[in-house]
């Protein structure tokens, strides 16, 4: 008889959204998170030309990546190459650092509301997740009081800026997870695309700390919206010699997958550029705009958000968000996501990409408003 592990051990039977969601198809998408679906702008020749390389041929594996590549992720983020390691995924980045600094059995603090990937990616290294909370007072911020780690706790995961909430880190913020004198795993995906002017409290990167241990996520999925092409990083910071210990370790590890492609590595240079990322921030932002002029008047709030691809509507407390996002997919063919699959409090709240194309997004927003 075959035995599998308690780490995959997950119900497979679809909940009443999953079944709502088969017997509704959707007419106006706004859940849409594929950015090449999204009818963006690419270079196409571009990517052609750089896939096509013919270095591609030739196998010369380096654990922490080509030096090439790993040169071109430095200078977009303005980093030094050493401390760059590249990976096929973040997916996998958090799967490499969980494997860098937990035991089986130790657990991180993580943020809540926030991305529910991140509860697979831990239970697949046998690490437990340990809540953090995220509060709104007009702003969302770190509620300090949260910060409990425990006798096992081995780091402390930021997304910045938070997805769905869309708010970056703050001094205050910064200042409440190094206290706790933990490694930082920071999720900067969504870092290049703000939607509110910069503050003088803002955390824009993690990048370039010089105390502590900080490890900071991102790749082309988000930063030039190509999830297809399978390129992550990791930038390592912080004190040098705990910096140098860390690539010391990662270095074994990342020797032991070798998980990059070659053509993707000797693309990537051009793969950072193009018209991709800078109409991505155009149209997130369009939306948004759109999307506050048309809920002004109405009983639906949106709560600031700084940066990002989502949005969050607070609606009135008549139903759960699971109600209205099953309303708004039944009566009037949106579909949404419910706050719950974020772990939001607080709501009810459902949660809208910023990404479909402005037309699809207008008429996505007109149609849920007639079921407020």
């Amino acid at each position: 008889m075959s035995r599998f592990s308690r780490r995959t051990d997950f119900d497979p039977t679809p909940n009443a959204w999953t079944r709502a969601r088969a017997a509704h198809p959707a007419r106006h998408d706004l859940t849409l998170s594929n950015p090449t679906r999204a009818a963006l702008p690419y270079d196409a020749a571009a990517i052609a030309r750089a896939l096509a390389d013919p270095a591609a041929l030739t196998y010369a594996p380096h654990p922490f990546g080509l030096p090439a590549a790993r040169a071109a992720v430095a200078a977009a983020l303005d980093v030094d190459p050493a401390r760059v390691v590249l990976t096929a995924s973040t997916s996998e980045a958090y799967g490499w650092l969980f494997k860098l600094l937990c035991d089986a059995g130790d657990d991180v603090l993580a943020p809540a509301p926030s991305y529910p990937l991140f509860d697979h990616l831990a239970a697949f290294e046998g690490v437990a997740l340990r809540s953090y909370r995220l509060r709104y007072t007009g702003a969302w911020e770190v509620d300090a009081a949260t910060l409990t780690p425990g006798r096992r706790t081995r780091a402390a995961l930021i997304v910045n800026p938070n997805n769905p909430t869309g708010n970056y880190l703050h001094a205050t913020d910064l200042a409440s997870l190094r206290a706790l004198d933990l490694p930082l795993i920071c999720d900067e995906v969504f870092a290049p695309f703000a939607l509110s002017a910069p503050d003088a409290d803002r955390v824009p990167t993690l990048a370039h700390a010089t105390t502590g241990l900080a490890f900071v996520l991102g790749g082309l999925s988000k930063w030039a919206g190509l999830p297809q092409m399978k390129l992550g990083w990791i930038v390592v910071a912080g004190a040098p010699a705990r910096v140098a210990q860390a690539l010391e370790r990662l270095e074994l590890i990342a020797d032991t997958y070798l998980s990059v492609s070659a053509p993707v590595q000797h693309a990537a240079a051009a793969l950072l550029g193009g018209p991709t990322q800078p109409a991505i921030a155009a149209r997130v932002r369009a939306n948004l705009a759109a999307l506050r002029a048309a809920v002004a008047g109405t009983a639906i709030e949106v709560p600031r958000v700084e940066g990002g691809w989502y949005a969050l509507l607070r609606l009135p407390a008549v139903r759960d968000d699971e109600a209205w996002a099953l309303r708004f997919l039944r009566e009037a063919g949106v579909l949404v996501q419910p706050g719950w699959f974020y772990d939001l409090e607080g709501g009810p709240y459902v949660v809208v990409s910023l990404l479909p194309p402005e037309g699809d997004f207008a008429a996505g927003v007109e149609a849920l408003l007639g079921c407020v």
